[in-house]
């Protein structure tokens, strides 16, 4: 089980792979002294600024996500699930390859199973397609998965380097490039989606993944950045507030006349007695008992959510775990524990997150911002 994830090491290939105290008060003087100098204001970590923890689910697929047809009966069922880390990063994209497959030749109404990121993509881009919709969900948002993702886009955590065919590449990059794209045109207060840079531990420039992504991608001087750490690469992507993001598509799927079903289908049986006869499943995790995908595992994601710093307008990945701010509290993240059922924050690991981040964030030097 791996609990404090170097996610320095995910953000370069993709795939998966206590201490001294920084007091509030200090914390405050160094955030106001920092900003006077025109430096990065440091992160007021402490425990009474807490407001929520939270820990969720990612179904993590090892041969990565999957998208595929079969036949259910006189059903036509397309696979859209098992993105692990990378649900938020991938989901225009995957539910772009999942539309392609299944709305070739089909006339009538479509039913979608899943409310998260992925089914309500999918939705999205059926309704666009000219196709009635019925999305049937067990719970909404933000009772799903989803809503406990950090947000932001980067792909990490959802395969294994000896596990994936040429062909899924292929597929993974196709879903990396639509999505790129379609969230640079939504980026706003409407969908909750902005900018940012991005600060992280590594020895080197990461993966360019795309021509365009990441942009900004180079290598920092010391001189150049704050963090009490040896090497730190610097480069530019968008962040979703999760909360605002979701409920803003479920909002768009309803403009657009799509119906939405509290209903929980706990076999195929009863995917069967559907009356839409093209079914995609967004189902994530839990496809593995639906559909019998042993490949699909937890893998438990804990956060601990500190008030908002309107002056933090910038990102963090490295050993310490991850710092993402939004406008709905700063994340402060760095779990990746599979075969972990239980969607329960740990006290011991949001303890550990909290202490790694206020060792680094006690180190901060003000040699002014690389932005």
């Amino acid at each position: 089980m791996q609990t404090l994830i170097d996610r320095r090491q995910l953000l370069k290939s993709g795939a998966v792979a206590g201490g001294a105290l920084l007091l509030p008060g200090c914390a405050t003087l160094a955030t106001r002294t920092a900003a006077r100098a025109g430096c990065l204001p440091p992160v007021n970590v402490a425990p009474d600024r807490v407001i929520r923890t939270m820990a969720g689910l990612r179904p993590y697929r090892a041969p990565g996500f999957r998208v595929a047809a079969e036949a259910l009966g006189d059903k036509r069922i397309v696979h859209n699930y098992g993105h692990g880390g990378a649900g938020i990063t991938l989901s225009w994209g995957s539910s772009r390859l999942a539309t392609q497959l299944g709305l070739s030749s089909h006339q009538g109404a479509v039913a979608v199973l899943g409310a998260g990121v992925m089914g309500l993509s999918t939705a999205r881009l059926v309704q666009e397609a000219g196709f009635p919709v019925t999305l049937y969900a067990k719970a909404l948002p933000p009772e799903t998965t989803s809503n406990v993702a950090g947000g932001q886009f980067h792909p990490f955590g959802h395969y294994a380097h000896d596990r994936v065919t040429p062909e899924w590449r292929a597929q993974f990059a196709a879903a990396l490039d639509y999505s790129w794209r379609r969230f640079q045109i939504m980026v706003g207060d409407d969908y909750g989606i902005r900018w940012l840079p991005t600060y992280v531990e590594s020895d080197g420039p990461l993966t360019q993944l795309l021509p365009t992504f990441p942009p900004n991608n180079r290598m920092l001087r010391p001189d150049e950045h704050p963090f009490p750490v040896a090497h730190i690469a610097r480069y530019d992507t968008m962040y979703i507030e999760t909360g605002r993001y979701l409920r803003q598509l479920i909002r768009d799927v309803q403009l657009a006349g799509g119906r939405i079903a509290i209903r929980e289908l706990a076999t195929t049986a009863e995917i069967s007695a559907l009356p839409e006869r093209l079914v995609f499943n967004c189902t994530g995790l839990g496809a593995r008992a639906l559909f019998g995908d042993q490949e699909l595992r937890p893998a438990r994601g804990q956060l601990a959510i500190l008030e908002p710093q309107p002056e933090i307008r910038y990102a963090f990945t490295g050993d310490a775990g991850y710092m993402f701010p939004r406008a709905d509290g700063i994340l402060l993240g760095g779990t990746f524990e599979l075969d972990q059922w239980d969607a329960t924050p740990q006290p011991d690991d949001i303890a550990r997150i909290l202490a790694s981040h206020q060792r680094l964030f006690a180190g901060f030097r003000c040699v002014g911002p690389a932005l």
